[in-house]
């Protein structure tokens, strides 16, 4: 079902070129595209878990859909020509933390290198109107501040998952300053917080891990009971990201990086949201913590939304228990035998005409 009100129609026939549209938050952006007319095009590795949304909702059937490495320039640029798109989305990444320990070669192939090669066949292209590239919250050189990191703080990064999203927001940066000044096609960033939403299965995430135990009869493990997290469900992510474009279709001044996340109410420990989605689920639902230092994690992380807020005239729309009882209901109507897609498409509906 489309719904090309949203946006003023912005998106309704506009070729997008998605990188990373296997994944979790690729699979839901491909769908919230689709709902608002867009004609999408994705570019991604095949899912990385046999549990993915991405193949249940049958998107590979429903869309242009290519397999490939962003760290594979020639190809990447292929289908990019193919595709001649309007708009270019940078998703696809190694997203975790944990893995970026484990393999910290591919995470800055991927990260760096990848970003490096989408800008790159960008430049090749006359008709790129936007290109925006996702990065994360954690590109924040982390002072464990009680307040929310602003657009012109310090990047970083402690481990290599976090540094190398920052330096690719250097290559986006100085890639905007040398090649696309005069150029019209406008270069932007989006920093996000913690994405929770249904359909996610990937490996040593919170809300997954959860999901997985439950279904197991087991209890939620958490590692790190009182850091705080951002926490904000994917669509309103991703909503977030589509509002910028749609601004900078009608302000090219407003070509510069953004956070996106959650109001305060949304800011929250480990603990505080295992707790409330535990509730939500019933009886079933519980939870043990079991301290686990192998790795860095910053223990506190906030983000400032003023800019996307004041400049943009943007707003998250779901709180807190909207948030979790949307994921709750998701996880326990799929488990039910109902129709992902259609689960999906349902939220995307409620979340437009909010």
């Amino acid at each position: 079902m489309e719904n090309v009100v949203a946006y003023d129609g912005f998106f309704k026939g506009k070729k997008v070129f998605l990188t990373g549209h296997t994944g979790f938050k690729g699979s839901w952006m491909t769908l919230l595209l689709q709902s608002l007319g867009a004609d999408v095009t994705g570019y991604a590795l095949s899912p990385d878990q046999k549990q993915n949304l991405f193949d249940y909702t049958g998107l590979d059937k429903k869309m242009n859909s290519h397999i490939g490495n962003v760290k594979d320039f020639s190809v990447l640029q292929d289908a990019m020509i193919k595709a001649n798109p309007d708009i270019v989305i940078h998703m696809a990444a190694q997203p975790l933390v944990i893995e970026s320990y484990k393999n910290p070669i591919n995470t800055y192939e991927t990260n760096v290198m990848g970003t490096v090669n989408v800008l790159e066949a960008v430049r090749q292209l006359p008709n790129v109107d936007v290109c925006l590239n996702i990065t994360t919250d954690k590109v924040y050189k982390n002072n464990e501040w009680l307040w929310g990191y602003r657009e012109t703080d310090t990047l970083g990064g402690h481990d290599p998952y976090s540094n190398s999203k920052a330096c690719s927001e250097f290559v986006t940066q100085s890639y905007r300053d040398s090649f696309f000044t005069k150029s019209n096609t406008l270069i932007a960033t989006a920093r996000a917080g913690n994405v929770i939403g249904g359909g996610d299965w990937a490996e040593n995430r919170l809300v997954p891990d959860f999901i997985k135990a439950i279904q197991a009869g087991e209890e939620v493990i958490i590692r790190s009971p009182k850091a705080v997290r951002p926490w904000q469900h994917v669509l309103d992510c991703l909503g977030g990201y589509l509002h910028l474009i749609w601004q900078l279709s009608s302000n090219r001044e407003l070509a510069t990086s953004y956070n996106f996340g959650p109001e305060n109410d949304n800011i929250r420990t480990v603990e505080s949201l295992i707790s409330k989605v535990c509730k939500s689920w019933g009886e079933t639902a519980s939870y043990k913590i079991e301290g686990n230092d192998t790795f860095h994690e910053a223990g506190l992380l906030r983000l400032d939304i003023s800019r996307a807020r004041q400049e943009l005239g943007w707003e998250p729309k779901w709180g807190m228990e909207k948030t979790v009882s949307q994921i709750v209901s998701w996880y326990k109507a799929f488990s039910e035998g109902e129709d992902a897609l259609e689960l999906c498409n349902t939220q995307i509906d409620e979340f437009l005409l909010q």
